[in-house]
């Protein structure tokens, strides 16, 4: 698949991960605060907020696998709800090829939600989203079931050329073999030692020199990070 028609036709992202230390976080949190504005939930909930998303995998733990493995096409499904609030409850599909990210979501009542954890998954066939469809499926095909829940606190800030969006993922945690996203009192556990957190940057077709020049992202350490793989393996 040529790099246009990945990045143009089809909403394909770029996506980079970093490890940085909370000495890094504070250089570049107040750099960008001083060049980038934050998303609009971010700016009404001072700056940042929590997201809980919980995984589904099937019977052979594929995308565990994959993404252990290296696959070049791989998909992670997951619900995920911001601040504890049920307001917005997204079911996902992340799509990665070659190197990028896809990702479409549709938007669940709670009450769809509670369905879908029952294994009541027929709903998703009378949405009028082709998304929701293909979700049907992939539960029927795949037999996907919860795997684990990831914890973590968001700080994004956003540039309007190619639809850059940067964001620090801190406190990044897991609850150990539950499955109830709406558990305020779940007992949940660190996943990366020493107070790190990930760095993401997301943007279309190409990084400016601007905001290369922000985050001179060549001082840190670029990973294929996966918070769902490093909350998988606190559990093994």
């Amino acid at each position: 698949m040529s790099e246009k028609k990945q990045l143009g036709e089809k909403g394909y992202r770029h996506e980079l991960k970093y490890y940085i230390t909370e000495g890094d976080h504070a250089l570049l949190s107040r750099k960008l605060s001083l060049t980038m504005e934050q998303d609009a939930f971010a700016k009404k909930n001072g700056g940042e907020y929590f997201i809980r998303s919980l995984y589904f995998d099937d019977r052979d733990d594929s995308a565990f696998r994959e993404k252990l493995d290296g696959t070049d096409e791989r998909d992670k499904f997951r619900i995920r709800i911001y601040n504890m609030r049920d307001d917005v409850i997204k079911l996902e599909c992340k799509h990665k090829s070659n190197g990028y990210i896809k990702k479409q979501s549709v938007n669940l009542s709670r009450k769809e939600y509670e369905q879908l954890m029952m294994g009541r998954r027929g709903f998703l066939l009378n949405r009028p989203e082709p998304f929701a469809h293909r979700m049907y499926l992939e539960f029927a095909q795949r037999a996907l079931k919860p795997a684990v829940i990831v914890d973590y606190t968001r700080e994004p800030f956003v540039f309007p050329m190619e639809d850059v969006r940067i964001t620090f993922d801190k406190n990044i945690r897991t609850a150990y073999r539950a499955t109830d996203i709406f558990d305020a009192k779940l007992p949940t556990y660190p996943v990366i030692d020493g107070g790190d957190m990930v760095l993401e940057v997301k943007f279309n077709r190409f990084l400016s020199t601007y905001v290369r020049s922000l985050l001179q992202p060549e001082r840190c350490q670029r990973s294929a990070i996966s918070k769902y793989v490093l909350c998988r393996k606190f559990e093994l």
